[in-house]
């Protein structure tokens, strides 16, 4: 007869990105078949399908699976996040249910780190554990410092170590982190703290345990942002979304500093100066490919007046078509020029 599913009391939540897929499996496959804290998952993996499932399974004792909206959290289970829905909880009496939402990208991804970071921390208080693995930019230190501001466990992989190391770094510069460790220390320390845990009886929180901020953010990420409630977190900032062209609001008192659109849209400053790079770029681009296809229109116009003999028209035309051709070049420079070294 197959057991009843157990709620889980503890929690590990893990966020990687670039090089997260071989760090994954391998933490995965030091977590014993007694580990019983739930594990999720979230890898920057955006709206491709995702085998990283089952390549979790190949090499981790605990069962592994994509997480399904209104799935338990269990005991000694694994759940990774679905393709472009952000994984986040909810507490209803003694169990813990995944909530996957299709709100608004965070750090110009979905699923982000930070919603599960913080809902795990709402959700379980003193019982989560989060942990920082290899990654590009800083996804998953607001979510980190939710985790320690509920009472729970940060654990960061040694950015020495990471394939990309900005994640684990971020999360060192910005957060109390409780334990920085290689790769294949981490395992047998989650195993150590969830024994703490467990001897420890630490309670799960109640409502009065959650930071106003942290409950706030949890209510965006699934259910969108309002603007009187985003004024209680932010002061309007000069800047605007890059993704919706809305006004950003500057959370008070973040570290790093973090911005968040009326519409949900949430970025940390380093996120935020990326996407406007690329942004720029794209803008760029855009701007050559119309100039080039000026100085082809201006060329066939100059050719036809010449054929008429309206010589003057076609110099003109010609002269015109010269100007957009050495205005494609200018901007194709300032993209495709190599930046120069350091002295």
């Amino acid at each position: 007869m197959k057991k009843p599913p157990i709620p889980a009391r503890d929690i590990v939540v893990i966020g990687a990105s670039a090089g997260g897929m071989e760090a994954l499996r391998l933490l995965v496959a030091g977590l014993p078949s007694g580990f019983t804290p739930a594990v999720l998952i979230v890898m920057h993996i955006g709206a491709h399908d995702s085998i990283l499932p089952s390549l979790l399974a190949r090499t981790s004792i605990l069962p592994v699976r994509q997480a399904r909206h209104g799935d338990l959290v269990e005991a000694g289970r694994i759940l990774v996040a679905a393709p472009d829905l952000h994984l986040t909880l909810e507490r209803r009496g003694a169990e813990c249910r995944v909530v996957l939402a299709r709100t608004a990208k965070e750090n110009h991804t979905r699923p982000a780190i930070d919603p599960l970071f913080r809902s795990a921390a709402a959700a379980f208080g003193q019982r989560a554990i989060g942990v920082i693995l290899t990654g590009g930019l800083d996804d998953g230190t607001a979510g980190l410092r939710a985790i320690k501001d509920c009472g729970g466990n940060a654990v960061v992989q040694d950015p020495a170590e990471a394939l990309v190391p900005d994640m684990p770094a971020s999360a060192l510069e910005n957060v109390a982190v409780d334990q920085v460790l290689k790769l294949e220390e981490i395992a047998p320390a989650l195993v150590r703290l969830a024994d703490t845990n467990a001897q420890g009886a630490r309670a799960v929180p109640d409502a009065g345990d959650v930071p106003e901020w942290v409950e706030l953010e949890n209510r965006f990420a699934v259910e969108g942002v309002d603007m009187q409630s985003l004024e209680l977190l932010a002061r309007p900032s000069t800047f605007t979304c890059p993704e919706c062209h809305g006004a950003l609001w500057e959370l008070k008192d973040r570290q790093p500093r973090r911005f968040r659109c009326h519409t949900g849209h949430a970025y940390t400053e380093r996120n935020l100066v990326a996407l406007q790079g690329e942004l720029v770029e794209d803008a760029i681009w855009s701007a050559i490919r119309a100039l080039r296809e000026r100085e082809m229109l201006l060329r066939g116009m100059a050719d036809e007046a010449l054929q008429v003999k309206n010589v003057k028209v076609s110099v003109e035309f010609s002269t015109q078509a010269r100007q957009a051709q050495r205005n494609a070049d200018v901007l194709r420079n300032l993209v495709t020029e190599q930046p120069a070294e350091d002295e």
